[in-house]
């Protein structure tokens, strides 16, 4: 069994009574979120020598929600067992040993809030819930007892560890009982004292009550004991239990008297160097431990963080001792939930704990210090940075708040965290150390922020003023650009960090000055560039390490690479069609200096690519260069790529993350997968290599734990495919749901560069002196982890979603309008409701007057009376007033001040019984239109007749008026005709402006062309706002519209091809042509004819070059490679050909040889005849370059790239350019020798070169500079014939042999099928399968005696030196790679056999390799290091002393083909020259000492 990976776990479990637990032995597990990770404590943890003893070793996984228990089996035999619960409703028994579940059982209804395995009864497991149940369970008679005691919420409870059938229980409210499970949970003992939670309750460890000398008298408790007077028996007798509780107090209860003896009240701790938080409190949870040896004694838990040890014999005296009172900061800094003891093998007794601080401590109890602390993770691991100055020093960017600073080189301790949150306040989801400056860490959070922090002092971090309006997602160090760059060396830092956040800006900030303004590049690239198009959204930034180059991302796919100091475009990268995650250059250290122009990206398909950017930036082309092909391709992943990092230790070896939950170690050079690491349970972030151990990388992920890993220990080789990847995201969707919560909506980045993982995590951020906390459990920290994208908006039409960004005073009605202005249907009125309608009376604008006027006729008497007073008397008394003012109807027949009253009454009672327009109208009587107006603006009840008629109060109330129902309107979201009123008073502006801001971009444009003049800016950035929506939402073609719209051709013919199939690709091309876009026009009709080229459109392919006049030479190319698959397909059984292909009439043809057929293809299908013309069409294909080929290169691609090879070197020879066709024939050869296709090679040769060589020497002339070529182009002729001729002995041809492992037909090749891979033993690749063993009789033809006499240019000696010592130093380099694996594993296994466990499966199996195997020689000799450097130096040394003339151009192998000359001789005595035979003998004798073929060469000699 491996070691288990070093892990960084999740924060245990908060707010649970028992969530951690410990067996004895040494085993210690604790719940976090919906797992238990195992902790193995003591001498048998396998630590590395000075280290703490403790190691996780493993994780138990099955629950699909939190872990709210975790108890361990106490009895011996058993050590290995453990139960858990959890809010989905199951309690899991587990073997710790196996990690697997032996049984479990869903009997609660309810979220199970305690647990607790009996320490009594070996197989009993009593449970409770939130609603007061208890649940009984055996586990080995699986039988189990329900107990329904009190409808309370159970906050925890504890079985007796003296008599099996007592259970104590602490409820919410305070309560606390002791039932008898026997007795189907009678209450023994209702223990009240508590007015608040009981969080925990402990047992006296020994049983009876003489253990504290605690009389009657002394308590401050009432004589009357609680709950009934109960006589003494033995379950009652002789027994103490301590609870812990809320409300700050621990109560010791005596069972037999059933009441309390003893009240410890918890003291307040002031801490040292600050004041003290006022809400700690409120926050408190006191979790209690009752040491099994120490009776008189009583650990519990404080306010902040601390532990207490109570010493209960002095009950006057209210006596504790404080944990860890000698070093400063080794206490908890936050609450305390759990502690439980565990007795280690060597006899040591030790607490452990788990804080809200996110540490796990354990204490010495002996000296009740701190022994080792375990740091947590709270949220995402999103970022991961190794500090260029601080070797092994390793920033962790969690989504809890906080930043974590891993001394990962520690040799006393391995976890040396240091964490860091002050001004943080939210997720970090990017860090970059400054690359000089010791302790600088850059960072940047969720909410846009971006700061610095010096790690090496306690200072606050510096914050910069310019935030980012979205999530940062990548921070970089770089050389400063203008305007920054301006001014003196001392003006200026040398270096300015650069911010990309999810809106797509990059920023630059001076670390100098954060508070100042940052700048945006975005005008610097187009100021430099004169660029008149949409600049593309920004995703990704990286400097290459000379800081001359930068690397630009964008969410189209593409990449940019700017020079400094002006950001000049040198190239754009078209390889990505989805947003770009990740980029990042080659060290520059390494023993090829030509590798760190190489470029590594990911995006969100699953395909990274490499590119060579060697001639681009050498070249410093005045116009910028487009890329299309990749110098190397990795596939294998099936999701999004999201982050990437180079071995520093390795030339060309690479890591990425992935969402597939692996990360992937390859080979980029040989585009071969080396190691895939499993671990995570979750979708990778980050990924980190270490700079110190080649073979170890770190890794986060969003589930919490960042795992340290060594690539040599994992047992896969490539990324999960088919089922293995369904396993996989079964167990990453094992992680908790996400709770839908009425919160926030996250802010969803534009490029939704790691989908919307990174803005729910939910986690209440303090703006005291304290880190981000999350809240109830840390389930919460990060609902997210499986939370599905957020549906788009809708932005062509339709109800918006989102607020208007008009300011409006008025409060929202509650009447709910609807904002589309037309339905799509209207119904016909019905002729029956019309008709009633016309019948029913309508509301009387005075009511109440008419009620009172239909009163009794004394009331109307007196009526009359009242209003001939009120009408006749000169004075009005008292009295008639007061009737006057009660009889409000009669204002009808008096004055107009009491008709105003009665008018005014009236309304009141309009408006209370809901009619608030006959109140409108009764104002409106009274002649008061601007009170009216007023008191509905107020009321959000303006009306479209009120606006109507408020032209009759003036103008100005007009204007006024209907800006306020444009107001209401917006609140009511009927945002189309709240702009339809402000188009009325002219407001044409505003209205564009509220539609645009509430997605309704449609009607905005329709408004601003009709209303505004065409050059307008406004239409134009309607159009690009509208553009970016659709783009964002994957609408490319109505987005292309809207380009098309904005007068931006480029643009829209690049969001057309994002789609990527060939039909969009090709109208994105006629697109860009019909523009002017000639280079992007070219760009895009390649790519169409490639993805034509896919599926074997050959006529397809032809049409879409053919839109394009510079794509005649790719024209040349295709048809040549249809010709090509032609002739191959006619070579393969019927059976084996693919129906599916189209061709074109002329490739059907088979008369003459391939040459003479693709020659006349192109005199008549593309008119090209003359040399001028071949000279021309060489020119256009001479710019492009495609990169060599390896055994992973796929099959197709291959053959397109030996096409244009083969291209070149035919339109040369028709223009008599013999020099270049030459090079450019063997560069076809070679690419079909690399990638290990020999049947390809012969048919090259076949095809090509039908009669030999001969004739281009003819061509060619001595004193060419094409010799070298001609050479080994020449000796790769008579090395494939050389293998023909060995065949021919064996079998009928070719196909017989094992050395062709690839064939035409094949499309997908297995990753170790290289014909001539130079790491493999020639004995292997070379010898021939053979039906029948050759015998002496064998005879060869006149004309393979002929070829084997030729063989003499393959033994040159000049070419075998040469290649011995590529080989010595691929050997040496292979050696101390090895030697360097060999220390590390002899370091890690003493380290584990340092204490071996016999309860630990895998202990011996880890110390078989102890002792470190030394790389030996031949005769078992070792080798030291300074033999290896000699050879190296050596090697390297006669290398050098070579012509590049002998270097420039491949050769076969000298001593492979000895090999194959000398096997023919034996086997067919005579037939080679005896002088050729003892050169070839003379050569492997005089190099063939290599590791390589020093089995062989003995073979022979014996």
């Amino acid at each position: 069994m491996k070691p288990e990976p070093r892990t960084l776990p999740p924060s245990p479990n908060w707010y649970c009574a028992r969530c951690s637990d410990a067996a004895p032995g040494g085993i210690f597990g604790f719940a976090a979120r919906t797992s238990v990770f195992l902790v193995r404590v003591g001498p048998g943890a396998g630590a590395s020598p000075g280290a703490p003893p403790f190691r996780v070793v493993g994780e138990l996984v099955g629950h699909t929600e939190r872990v709210s228990g975790l108890t361990f089996s106490h009895h011996p035999g058993q050590y290995n067992l453990c139960a858990t619960s959890s809010d989905d409703g199951t309690v899991k028994i587990w073997d710790v040993e196996t990690k697997a579940v032996v049984t479990e059982h869903s009997l609660h209804q309810h979220t199970i809030s305690a647990l607790h395995w009996s320490p009594t009864v070996k197989d009993l497991i009593v449970s409770g819930d939130e609603k007061g149940v208890v649940f009984c369970y055996w586990l080995n008679r699986n039988d189990s007892q329900h107990l329904f005691t009190e409808p309370r919420t159970i906050f925890c409870l504890t079985c007796s560890p003296h008599h099996e059938d007592l259970v104590a229980i602490g409820y919410k409210d305070g309560i606390v009982v002791i039932i008898d499970i026997s007795k189907k949970g009678e209450v023994i003992h209702r223990l009240r004292g508590h007015d608040d939670e009981i969080h925990s309750i402990a047992w006296c460890p020994l049983s009876g009550e003489d253990c504290l000398s605690i009389h009657q008298e002394e308590n401050s408790e009432p004589s009357i004991p609680n709950g009934k007077l109960i006589t003494e028996t033995p379950i009652t007798k002789g027994c103490y239990l301590a609870t812990g509780s809320k409300d700050q107090t621990i109560r010791i209860w005596s069972c037999s008297r059933g009441r309390g003896i003893m009240v410890l009240k918890l003291p307040f701790l002031k801490r040292r160097g600050g004041g003290v938080d006022p809400t700690v409190k409120e926050r408190l949870w006191l979790t209690l431990h009752w040491p099994k040896n120490q009776p008189t004694q009583l650990v519990s838990s404080c306010f902040g963080g601390e532990l207490l040890l109570w010493d209960l014999t002095q009950s006057w005296r209210r006596k504790y001792t404080l944990f860890s009172t000698s070093a400063e900061g080794q206490n908890h800094s936050r609450i305390v939930f759990n502690l439980c003891p565990l007795k280690t093998e060597d006899g040591k007794q030790l607490l452990l704990s788990t804080s809200m601080d996110r540490d796990v401590k354990c204490w010495d109890m002996a000296t009740l210090e701190c022994c080792w602390t375990l740091p947590s993770l709270g949220g995402f691991a999103y970022s991961l940075a190794f500090s260029p100055v601080d070797m092994g020093c390793l920033a962790i960017g969690v989504g809890d708040g906080m930043i974590r600073v891993w001394n990962t080189l520690s040799i006393k301790n391995n976890y040396d965290v240091k964490n860091f949150w002050q001004g943080v306040k939210s997720k970090v989801t990017a860090l970059c150390w400054h690359p000089n400056k010791e302790g600088c860490l850059a960072f940047g959070t969720d909410d846009g922020k971006v700061g610095l922090y010096d790690t090496c002092s306690n200072k606050p971090p510096q914050i910069s003023s310019t935030y980012h309006k979205k999530t940062v997602y990548r921070l970089a160090w770089g050389p400063p650009v203008p305007p920054m760059s301006l001014g003196g060396e001392g003006d200026r830092p040398s270096l300015t960090l650069y911010s990309c956040g999810g809106e797509g800006i990059v920023l630059q900030h001076n670390p100098w000055k954060l508070s100042g303004e940052a700048f945006d590049i975005n005008k610097l690239v187009r100021d430099t560039n004169s660029i008149r198009y949409k600049l593309p959204v920004h995703t990704e930034i990286s400097w290459k390490g000379d800081g001359k180059v930068m690397a630009l991302g964008n969410e189209d796919g593409s990449i940019e690479i700017f020079q400094v100091p002006n950001l000049k475009l040198l190239c754009t990268i078209q390889q990505h069609h989805k947003l770009v995650n990740a980029i990042v250059w080659h060290h520059e250290h390494g023993s090829r200096p030509e590798l760190s122009y190489l470029l590594a990206s990911g995006s969100n398909n699953a395909v990274i690519y490499v590119h060579n950017l060697r001639t681009v930036l050498e070249s410093n082309p005045e116009s910028p260069v487009t890329i299309t092909e990749p110098f190397r391709t990795l596939s294998g992943h099936t999701a999004k790529v999201t982050s990437l990092a180079w071995s520093p230790h390795h030339d060309g070896r690479l890591v990425s993350a992935c969402y597939d939950g692996t990360a992937q170690v390859w080979d980029a050079l040989r585009e071969e997968p080396l190691f895939n690491f499993r671990g995570h349970r979750g979708r990778l972030l980050c990924v980190a290599w270490s700079p110190v151990d080649p073979e170890c990388i770190y890794s986060g992920a969003d589930d919490f734990c960042v795992y340290r890993w060594l690539t040599s220990m994992q047992d896969h080789s490539r990324p999960p495919q088919g089922k293995k990847c369904i396993e996989l995201e079964k167990k990453r969707l094992s992680q908790p749901k996400a709770k839908l919560k009425k919160k926030k909506k996250p802010t969803l980045r534009l490029p939704a560069k790691q989908d919307s993982s990174i803005g729910n995590e939910e986690e209440s951020v303090r703006e005291n002196s304290g880190p981000v906390e999350n809240g109830v459990s840390d389930q919460d920290a990060e609902e997210e982890a499986q939370e599905p994208e957020l549906p788009p908006s809708p932005v062509v039409s339709g109800e918006a979603v989102s607020c208007t960004a008009v300011s409006l005073g008025f409060e929202k009605s509650k009447v709910t309008v609807s904002s589309k202005t037309t339905s799509l249907k209207k119904e016909p009125p019905k002729e029956k409701p019309e008709a009633l309608l016309k019948k029913r009376k309508a509301r009387s604008m005075l009511p109440l007057s008419t009620s009172l006027d239909h009163r009794s006729k004394e009331e109307l008497h007196r009526d009359c009376l009242v209003l001939a007073t009120a009408t006749h008397a000169k004075e009005l008394n008292e009295d008639v007033s007061a009737d006057l003012e009660e009889r409000f109807h009669l204002g009808l027949f008096t004055d107009r001040a009491t008709l105003y009253r009665m008018m005014e009454t009236e309304g009141k009672g309009h408006l209370e019984s809901g009619h608030p327009e006959l109140f409108h109208q009764l104002m409106l009587w009274k002649g008061d239109l601007k009170g009216v107006l007023q008191v509905a603006a107020e009321r959000g009840e303006l009306t479209d007749s009120l606006v109507a008629v408020a032209p009759v109060a003036g103008y100005s109330v007009w204007l006024w008026a209907v800006e306020a129902f444009a107001k209401q309107l917006c609140f009511q979201d009927q945002y189309v005709k709240a702009a339809s009123c402000l188009l009325s008073i002219h407001k044409v502006y505003e209205a564009v402006e509220l539609l645009k801001s509430n997605h309704f971009y449609r009607e905005a444009i329709a408004v601003a062309k009709a209303r505004l003049r065409p050059e307008d800016p406004v239409l134009k950035d309607l159009y690009l706002s509208w553009g970016s929506v659709l783009e964002r939402d994957g609408h490319y073609a109505i987005a292309a519209k809207c380009y098309l719209g904005a007068t931006s051709a480029y643009d829209a013919a690049k969001v057309l091809a994002r789609k990527g199939d060939a039909a969009s690709l090709r109208t994105a091309a006629e697109l860009a042509s019909i523009a002017g876009e000639s280079e992007l026009a070219a760009s895009l009709a390649l790519r169409c004819a490639q993805e034509l080229l896919l599926v074997k459109n050959w006529v397809g392919a032809q049409e879409a070059l053919g839109l394009h006049e510079s794509l005649q030479g790719q024209r040349l190319v295709f048809s040549l490679l249809e010709l090509l698959c032609r002739h191959l397909e006619e070579k393969q059984p019927p059976e084996v050909r693919s129906p599916s292909s189209v061709y074109h009439p002329w490739a059907t043809g088979s008369e003459g040889t391939l040459v003479q057929r693709v020659t006349s293809v192109w005199r008549s299908a593309f008119s090209v005849d003359t040399p001028e013309q071949c000279r021309a069409a060489l020119q256009k294909l001479q710019d492009v370059k495609y990169p060599s080929a390896t055994s992973n290169t796929p099959f197709r691609q291959l053959l397109l790239h030996v096409c244009h090879d083969l291209t070149l070197a035919m339109l040369s020879q028709q223009a008599a350019s013999w020099e270049e066709a030459v090079p450019a024939l063997l560069q076809a050869v070679l690419r079909s020798y690399t990638s290990g296709n020999f049947t390809l090679m012969q048919e090259i040769y076949s095809a090509f070169l039908p009669g030999g060589c001969d004739h281009l020497r003819d061509k060619l002339g001595d004193l060419s500079l094409a010799t070298a070529a001609f050479k080994s182009l020449e000796a790769f002729f008579i090395y494939g014939q050389l293998y023909e001729v060995w065949w021919s002995l064996c079998g009928p041809g070719p196909e017989s042999s094992i050395w062709v492992k690839s064939t035409v037909s094949a499309e997908q090749r297995e990753p170790d099928d290289s014909a001539s891979d130079k790491d493999t033993e020639p004995g292997a690749t070379a010898q021939p399968q053979s039906s029948q063993p050759p015998g002496p009789g064998l005879r060869l033809s006149g004309e393979s005696e002929r070829l084997l006499s030729a063989c003499r240019e393959l033994f040159s000696e000049r070419h075998a030196s040469l290649q011995t010592s590529q080989r010595t130093v691929a050997e040496v380099q292979e050696t101390l790679a090895e030697m360097i694996r060999q220390h590390q594993k002899s370091q890690l296994c003493k380290a584990t056999a340092n204490g071996p466990n016999r309860d630990d499966p895998g202990q011996e199996a880890e110390q078989a390799p102890s002792q470190p195997q030394s790389p030996r020689e031949e005769g078992n000799a070792p080798v030291s290091l300074p033999e290896l450097t000699r050879r190296l130096t050596e090697a390297n040394e006669r290398i050098a002393e070579f012509p590049e003339s002998i270097k420039a151009w491949p050769f076969p192998d000298v001593l492979e083909c000895c090999l194959v000359l000398l096997h023919i001789g034996s086997q067919c005595p005579g037939a080679v020259n005896p002088e050729m035979q003892q050169q070839a003998q003379k050569l492997l004798q005089k190099y063939g000492h290599t590791r390589t073929y020093r089995r062989h060469c003995q073979s022979l000699r014996t």
